[in-house]
């Protein structure tokens, strides 16, 4: 079920265990290891989801910062000005 929730909605590792309450963990050793053996061929389509979700984790990251600041930015200024 792992598996295919994450390839039908390239799905995150953390999406997928906050949707199926699971522990980030368990999804990955659920999808690198047990999904490998059991189903090679939806491995290896959710191995290359997970790849693109990695290579695109530091955008995000650095997307979220930025919100962060704008809004302290945004705070601050209310707080002088307001």
């Amino acid at each position: 079920m792992l598996g295919k929730y994450i390839a039908e909605n390239k799905s995150t590792v953390r999406a997928a265990a906050k949707y199926f309450g699971i522990s980030k963990s368990t999804v990955h050793k659920d999808v690198s290891d047990r999904l490998r053996i059991d189903d090679p061929e939806l491995y290896a389509r959710v191995k290359e989801i997970l790849e693109i979700n990695k290579q695109e984790r530091h955008i995000r990251g650095g997307l979220a910062t930025k919100r962060k600041y704008e809004a302290m930015t945004h705070r601050k200024k209310g707080r002088f000005y307001g």
